[in-house]
């Protein structure tokens, strides 16, 4: 009882005006009769809101309500339970005990509760990296109408959540993909170059078809035009190849980039998946640490999802040349590999360029790169004084050698894409479905 058991700020407020009333008592002894009574009339309903309180052995019931795992990046919902056994009004101040990862010291809800009343208090939290979360015990402070006591009820809630990659996200674009809606994403209508050999099914002509694809035979049996309708090239091999090297360990808005590229990673997968091509994975830093072969068995999205969530890193220097190893000498079909990793200069670009010719030769390379978006803000404000013209030219020098790499990049014959760590999703996919509508792969 005792450790549960609190003084509101009123109770020192009476108490100290109480002690002025005795201090000035020594002066004016008429008053020591009122600081007597009011201290008296002070302990009786201390002793009375003690009583409403701790009358019941449990008089507010609360419990958290989450899913077993969260998306990494995304908004995530969690619900907490209250209901009050208590025969009168009470006010509630809630306290969750959350993750030490969110650094949230300040959180409190508080709720009016009626008399047998209960409530659903929610909130989102916004993890921002992987691994599991721990949360604590939720603790509620009790006061009734009188206002003086509060209690506290500790409720032992403690569970572990996993965050696990953006998986909302996946699940977005993948609903958008499914009604054909992907366009309100910004992934953009590209039209087809070409001719898929793939076929689809004999369907009737209808104006605009190729009529190089009617098929005569079909037309003579139902003595209507008949076309051959063609689709996509399918069971082609997407690899995403994810850097976990140091350079990927520059924050943008609480996450660093090596998550923005397992996020674009898992919905890449399952687009892929979606349109009946195998889906692959490769992580690396130093040494190479995850290496799932393409597939589309229906567990293959699973395997890419818990491959993701596994990755943990040291942000140490990352060995290429390893990797185009590890690449010649375990994906033996030509493949689409997509690498996301980022160059801060030309000079680093240079030094690993031969190994990504070597990569580009055997297969159709794509490498996504990051712009530097704080550097962007410095080119676009105003220049008043001299050290702003500075720091403003040399922001535009940097700004234009990502220009400068991507070119170098599609000088060799690798497919380059630049872009923010917001866009990276949206970009990626586009770019992937360009190369598919060109039968590049």
């Amino acid at each position: 009882m005792i450790r549960s058991f609190y003084f509101n700020r009123i109770v020192y407020y009476a108490a100290l005006t109480a002690s002025a009333f005795f201090v000035i008592s020594y002066f004016i002894p008429v008053i020591f009769t009122v600081g007597v009574v009011l201290l008296s009339f002070l302990i009786i309903a201390i002793l009375i809101d003690c009583f409403l309180l701790y009358s019941k052995k449990k008089g507010i019931d609360a419990y958290r309500v989450t899913t077993d795992r969260f998306s990494n990046g995304d908004e995530n919902k969690v619900t907490i339970e209250l209901e009050n056994e208590y025969g009168f009004k009470i006010r509630c101040k809630l306290i969750d005990e959350l993750p030490f990862q969110f650094q949230n010291r300040n959180w409190k809800k508080v709720e009016l509760l009626d008399a047998g009343a209960e409530a659903t208090v929610n909130y989102f939290l916004k993890p921002q990296g992987r691994g599991e979360y721990n949360f604590g015990n939720i603790n509620v402070f009790v006061s009734s109408p009188l206002r003086l006591v509060t209690r506290r009820y500790s409720f032992e809630q403690k569970e572990t959540v996993k965050v696990y990659p953006s998986y909302i996200q996946m699940r977005r674009y993948q609903l958008l993909a499914t009604a054909n809606r992907l366009q309100e994403a910004g992934v953009k209508r590209l039209r087809k170059l070409g001719h898929s050999m793939e076929f689809e099914q004999i369907k009737e002509y209808v104006v605009g078809d190729d009529y190089r694809t009617i098929n005569w035979k079909a037309t003579a049996r139902h003595s209507n035009l008949m076309v051959n309708n063609y689709t996509d090239e399918r069971s082609q091999q997407i690899y995403c190849i994810i850097n976990k090297g140091r350079i990927m360990k520059m924050p943008f808005e609480g996450m660093t980039l090596l998550d923005y590229a397992v996020n674009a990673s898992l919905v890449l997968s399952n687009i892929a998946l979606m349109r009946q091509d195998k889906a692959g994975l490769i992580t690396f830093a130093e040494n190479l640490d995850a290496f799932l072969p393409a597939d589309k068995k229906p567990g293959q999205l699973n395997l890419v999802i818990e491959t993701l969530y596994k990755q943990e890193t040291n942000f140490l220097e990352p060995d290429f040349e390893k990797l185009f190893s590890v690449i010649r000498n375990g994906i033996t079909q030509r493949s689409l590999l997509i690498l996301f990793t980022n160059f801060e200069s030309m000079e680093s670009l240079q030094r690993e360029l031969p190994s990504l010719k070597r990569m580009a030769h055997y297969h159709l390379l794509m490498i996504v790169f990051f712009e530097n978006t704080e550097l962007k803000k410095l080119t676009e404000a105003s220049a008043d004084t001299i050290e702003d013209i500075y720091i403003k030219t040399i922001a535009e020098k940097y700004v234009l050698e990502k220009r400068l790499m991507v070119k170098e990049l599609r000088k060799a014959g690798i497919v380059a894409v630049l872009t923010t760590p917001q866009n990276l999703t949206v970009n990626s996919i586009n770019k992937y479905l360009e190369l598919k509508n060109r039968q590049s792969i």
